[in-house]
C-alpha cells in the first residue's frame, strides 16, 4: 500500500511568484518569508515523496461564481499553468496520478462525499505557487492530485465538513494500491481580508492558535461556523480549511505527528503567510 509521510502547509500569494520570478528571496520584505522554506526542502530532499495531494482553492480559473463545486478533484494526465499574468510567468506542465486521481474520486463518492471529478484542469498560483516554493529547483519531481475546495463564494463547506473530507482523502490514500510515497498539501491563508470595511485585517493571535491546534487538537478549529472563521480569519482568511483538510488527512496515518518545522511572518501583500511540515506518525 501507499505510504503517506507527511503534510505541508504554505500561503500561495500571487505577489509570491513574482518575487521568485525576479530573484527576490533576500530582498528584506521577502526574506522573512522565504527562509521558512530551507528546513522543509530538506527533509522533501531525504523523504523524496512520489505524489502530492494539493488542497487549494481556485481563483475564477475552473469555477466561476455562476458554477462554483464544493468539492472538485482533478483527474487529468497533466495540468497547465494558466494563471493570466499572476505568480510566474512561466511553467511547464505539472504531471497528474490519474490512478490515484480515480481512487480519490471513488472512495469518497462511496463515502458519500458529492465530488466534481474534472478529467480536464487547468492551475493557478494556488496549485503552482506551493510546488516551486517546496522544489524550487529545476521541474518538479512529484506528480500531483489536485483537490479544490471552495473557500470563494458562500455556501462553504463547515469545517467539520472539510475535517472529515481530508480524513477520507487520508484513508484512501493509505489503502491505495501502490508502494508510492504520498504527501498532502495545502495551500493558502492564513487570516487576511483583501475587501470592504476589514481590508487588510490579520489575526495573529488567532492563526498562531490555529497552527498549534494542528499539531496537537486537530479537531480544534471545527468548532467554529464558517461565519465564524470569516469574523476570526478575514474573508480570505477561511482559506484555512485547506490546512484543516491537510490535517484531517494525516490522522489516517496515525493518532500524532511531528511538527518538523512552522514559519510565521506579517504582513506579505496584507497576508498573515505561515509554512508549515507535518510528519506522520
Amino acid at each position: 500500500m501507499a505510504t503517506l509521510i507527511g503534510g505541508l502547509g504554505t500561503s500561495h500569494i500571487p505577489a509570491i511568484g513574482g518575487a521568485i520570478h525576479k530573484g527576490l528571496q533576500q530582498d528584506p520584505y521577502w526574506k522573512p518569508f522565504f527562509d521558512g522554506f530551507p528546513p522543509i526542502r530538506e527533509w522533501l530532499g531525504r523523504e523524496k515523496p512520489d505524489v502530492v495531494v494539493m488542497f487549494y482553492n481556485d481563483h475564477g480559473l475552473n469555477f466561476f461564481l455562476d458554477k462554483m463545486p464544493t468539492f472538485a478533484i482533478g483527474a487529468a494526465a497533466e495540468y497547465h499553468n494558466a494563471d493570466e499574468g499572476w505568480g510566474i510567468p512561466t511553467l511547464p506542465p505539472f504531471k497528474g496520478e490519474p490512478a490515484l486521481s480515480w481512487h480519490l474520486i471513488d472512495a469518497l463518492v462511496e463515502k458519500e462525499f458529492d465530488i466534481v471529478s474534472c478529467q480536464e484542469m487547468l492551475v493557478d498560483h494556488a496549485c503552482t505557487l506551493p510546488l516551486k516554493l517546496f522544489w524550487p529547483d529545476g521541474d518538479c519531481p512529484v506528480s500531483v492530485v489536485p483537490v479544490c475546495i471552495n473557500t470563494v463564494q458562500f455556501p462553504l463547506p463547515k469545517a467539520s465538513r472539510v475535517y472529515a473530507m481530508g480524513k477520507a482523502v487520508g484513508e484512501a490514500i493509505c489503502n491505495w494500491d501502490s508502494d508510492k510515497k504520498v504527501a498532502v498539501i495545502a495551500s493558502g491563508g492564513l487570516s487576511h481580508q483583501l475587501d470592504g470595511e476589514r481590508a487588510g485585517f490579520i489575526n495573529k493571535a488567532f492563526d498562531l492558535q490555529f497552527l498549534d491546534s494542528l499539531e496537537s487538537n486537530p479537531e480544534w478549529a471545527t468548532q467554529f461556523s464558517s461565519h465564524e472563521i470569516v469574523e476570526k480569519a478575514g474573508t480570505q482568511g477561511v482559506e484555512l480549511l485547506q490546512w484543516l483538510a491537510m490535517r484531517g488527512a494525516l490522522t489516517a496515518a496515525g493518532p500524532r505527528v511531528r511538527r518538523l518545522h512552522t514559519n510565521y511572518h506579517i504582513p506579505i501583500s496584507n497576508t498573515a503567510t505561515a509554512v508549515m511540515a507535518l510528519e506522520a506518525a
